[in-house]
């Protein structure tokens, strides 16, 4: 072993800190947005079997189309309560997935926009998504389920950090 190694481990290790978790509200815009998709999927998998009355083996197609509608359902509460972000010295920590993890970080001065959007679903359950854009599309970040007030409240404090701390630009 180099000496190398522990420095190498620690940087796998999860990061310290406060993270902050989305709205447990959020499960239910995903999975009504799951639901909706999973049900189109698989009605559009079953069309050839109706118009077209291709053969018996087109249900398979349908039938694994529903299975896996179903599992995104099942693991919809587990996929949203590993959403989160950190907020640390120079920027802001983003992560997501099970399976397939993501972190992002978002430097404060390279942002270039901050923007709150929301949809009717998340409308009426008092959501929004906070969307940080910069100049590099891949550490773009998108933080889906925050409550209203929170996510202006992280829109003004991210604005008001980016704004002092321009790097380049």
């Amino acid at each position: 072993m180099t000496s190398d190694a522990p420095a190498a481990s620690a940087r796998l290790d999860p990061v310290p800190g406060e993270w902050r978790r989305v709205s447990p509200k959020y499960i239910v815009v995903d999975l009504v947005g799951n639901l909706i998709s999973g049900a189109v999927s698989t009605f559009a998998a079953s069309l050839p079997v109706w118009l077209l009355h291709w053969g018996d083996w087109w249900w398979l197609l349908t039938v694994g189309v529903g299975v896996v509608s179903l599992v995104l359902v099942a693991l919809t509460p587990r996929r949203v309560r590993s959403i989160g972000y950190l907020l640390r010295e120079d920027d802001l920590l983003f992560r997501r997935g099970i399976m397939f993890q993501r972190f992002v970080a978002v430097p404060f001065g390279r942002m270039q926009l901050v923007d709150i959007t929301r949809g009717p679903l998340a409308r009426a359950l008092g959501l929004a998504e906070l969307k940080l854009v910069t100049a590099a599309a891949a550490t773009g970040v998108v933080i889906p389920g925050l409550a209203l007030d929170d996510a202006e409240e992280l829109r003004d404090h991210l604005v008001a950090l980016a704004e002092t701390r321009r790097a380049g630009l």
